[in-house]
């Protein structure tokens, strides 16, 4: 059976709870807006043939399902379908990598520029991946999973060559992100820069006589982040209850036998070593090393009897052996599926999505419909297509929807707008650093393992928090970032983003004379409309909002248009400028800010 999603086309959303068209009443609005999703009973799972009937509801699903929806692929999901679809773009090859991409720009090179002490060219890797990577499908399932498998930067900094350890770690994410999850956990337990995060690198087995004992913060982690979360959970992700009380998912003793799985780790120096360029000179490992797997020494690994879970690593079992063990005791866990579904859900569809659609969403992980447990690609195509994702009634239920989080709003706007760097070089840094103009949130720039905010987090004294709607974004939320952001806008909308000496992958301290905009949008359609404001903000909606802007927004904000002195045959500068007040009118307003 077919099903077609029919968003209405000529007539926008009513009823959405926000209506924000200047930057002072999206402020507001913002602060105010709700995300989350419907807490009646599910309707029935989606078709796999589920098809658009209008550009809107394509539109929709294409910004759940990658960072941005261009009328070609509009076209092409109606066409095509959106089981088709996303196969076909699952069936894509990943493009060129973060660490071949860094190395392609001389950043391995060894030289007085000592880039193995250096990380901040991650942040130029990170950026150029989400905005400029063709494949965008495959790229916004590994931002997903970045922020579930969190690794952040400034986490490996101690590392030699960090900006290669973090590249490697994204390309785990990005190779694996539709392929299983039993891989994946692997990859990323053995992969340096978790090794350095979360101190399995280096950790060794108990001593008697010291009264050393393995660290325990992996294996802390690997169960409360990235597996089975802290509490028992039903298929639906709802908590088990015993006599009323939840059931803790593990204990401390679990966690102190499994620690012992994860000693005698250390990093693979099979390529070799070179003196630093430094005065006195100090050995350095080799770039190779942070695309290896960590391997085993035995001497440093507990041979101790382990049980947790209700597993049992016989004491005498050797490391991989003992490895195998606790990875498949994971990954069996009954809570993986709904404990990491649902987190998948609120990173793509919505904040507080139903128990019965995080159930279907386990369903599939626990089976693929073949007999196969963990089929990523299964899975993130059942959040996509599932009925709570793709119905229109989300669009006027006040409680369906999340707010886009910052680093994905700039994905959006760099891939709508066709971003480039006329050099080549993508120097994004870490836009954080000024309080004033700070997006609040970068890729792998997580301050700690926990993210950037929890996915339990319900905004205090809210009217979420009344109804216990989960809201995860909004912790990043407060006067200082709302008003960042909007300065953030207005310093990079109209000409793109200032850097210093693009042509150089360095940058220098001082100022240079080619000091300007480098990475640049082509506004040349919205150009093309300038001085006719219903055109352009229609054009706005499609390709940004998905046609979610509501008949009033568009009317004040054509409204305030209409007197703009800018017109067809003005200049160049005044053009941009024109598109790009729309723009941000747009990104600035409740109604774009969350998505439905």
């Amino acid at each position: 059976m077919t099903e077609v999603v029919s968003d209405i086309e000529d007539k926008p959303a009513q009823g959405l709870p926000f209506k924000a068209t200047t930057t002072a009443v999206a402020v507001a609005s913002f602060l105010a807006a709700c995300g989350g999703g419907s807490s009646s009973p599910a309707p029935p799972a989606i078709s796999d043939k589920i098809t658009f009937a209008t550009d809107y509801a394509a539109a929709r699903f294409l910004q759940h399902a990658q960072f941005s929806s261009s009328e070609t692929e509009i076209a092409a999901v109606k066409s095509m379908g959106a089981s088709a679809w996303l196969d076909a773009q699952m069936g894509l090859p990943s493009s060129t990598g973060g660490w071949d991409w860094l190395t392609a720009r001389g950043y391995s090179a060894i030289d007085s520029n000592k880039f193995y002490e250096m990380d901040y060219h991650a942040n130029y890797m990170a950026w150029n991946q989400i905005l400029a990577s063709p494949d965008g499908v495959r790229r916004r399932m590994a931002l997903a999973l970045s922020e579930f498998f969190v690794v952040g930067i400034s986490g490996v900094s101690t590392l030699s060559w960090p900006q290669f350890a973090m590249a490697h770690y994204w390309d785990i994410l990005c190779n694996n992100a539709f392929g299983n999850y039993r891989k994946l956990l692997e990859d990323v337990t053995l992969s340096i820069a978790m090794g350095e995060f979360l101190n399995t690198l280096g950790n060794q087995k108990e001593d008697v006589a010291t009264g050393r004992l393995p660290d325990e913060n992996y294996s802390r982690e690997v169960m409360q982040l990235f597996t089975i979360g802290l509490q028992q959970l039903n298929l639906d992700g709802t908590v088990v209850k015993v006599n009323g009380a939840p059931v803790d998912s593990f204990t401390q003793s679990d966690v102190s036998n499994l620690a012992r799985v994860f000693t005698g780790y250390q990093a693979d120096d099979s390529e070799g070593f070179f003196d630093s360029v430094d005065t006195p000179s100090y050995r350095v490992r080799k770039v190779g090393y942070t695309r290896r797997p960590m391997k085993l020494n035995a001497n440093r690994h507990s041979m101790l009897e382990a049980r947790f879970l209700g597993a049992v690593v016989p004491a005498g079992t050797e490391g991989s052996a003992a490895l195998k063990i606790a990875l498949d005791t994971l990954f069996q866990h009954p809570n993986v599926g709904p404990f990491f579904g649902r987190q998948m859900i609120q990173r793509l569809v919505c904040s507080n999505p139903s128990p019965a659609y995080v159930g279907r969403v386990a369903a599939v992980f626990n089976n693929n419909g073949k007999g196969v447990r963990g089929d990523l690609a299964a899975v993130f195509k059942a959040i996509l297509t599932d009925t709570e994702a793709t119905d229109e009634a989300g669009l006027s239920n006040p409680s369906f929807g999340k707010l886009r989080e910052p680093m994905v709003r700039i994905a959006q706007w760099g891939r709508t707008f066709k971003i480039k760097s006329i050099k080549g070089t993508w120097k994004i840094g870490n836009p954080n650093f000024s309080a004033v103009n700070a997006l609040g949130q970068s890729p792998l720039q997580a301050p700690s393992v926990f993210n950037f905010f929890r996915p339990g987090y319900v905004p205090p004294n809210t009217a979420m928090a009344a109804l216990q709607y989960t809201a995860p974004e909004f912790q990043l939320v407060n006067e200082s970032t709302t008003a960042s952001y909007i300065n953030y806008l207005q310093d990079n909308l109209i000409n793109g983003m200032w850097v210093r000496a693009p042509e150089l992958i360095t940058s220098p301290e001082n100022p240079t004379a080619t000091d300007g905009p480098d990475i640049v949008p082509d506004y040349s359609a919205e150009i093309a409309l300038v001085g006719n404001p219903q055109a352009l903000f229609a054009r706005l909606n499609m390709l940004l909002c998905a046609g979610q802007l509501s008949d009033a927004t568009l009317k004040d904000m054509t409204s305030v248009f209409a007197n703009e002195p800018t017109t067809s045959s003005s200049s160049d500068n005044s053009k941009r400028a024109y598109v790009a007040k729309a723009i941000m009118f747009v990104m600035c307003c409740a109604e774009y800010l969350v998505q439905k």
